[in-house]
């Protein structure tokens, strides 16, 4: 099955999160098919903190992919675009 999740990167205690597109068995952080945004939770108030791709995430959900519970939350109470 095929999963649209966080995937993290960043250093010790500056995460930063890929919002990928992956098989579900993948590791988290292990290959994923595409990378549609980015979220940084400790983003200023000057810098962007999300941006997803709501087009591509469209249509991979379309598809049959399973969105994750905080990428679920980060679509519909963030500003992506």
């Amino acid at each position: 099955m095929v999963s649209i999740r966080l995937s993290r990167h960043g250093t010790k205690k500056r995460p930063f999160y890929h919002i990928v597109v992956t098989h579900s068995r993948n590791q988290r952080d292990g290959r994923y098919l595409e990378r549609i945004g980015f979220f940084d939770p400790l983003a200023t108030l000057s810098d962007s903190s999300l941006r997803i791709d709501k087009e591509r995430a469209g249509y991979w959900i379309s598809k049959g992919a399973k969105v994750s519970e905080r990428v679920a939350t980060l679509m519909k109470h963030g500003s992506a675009s």
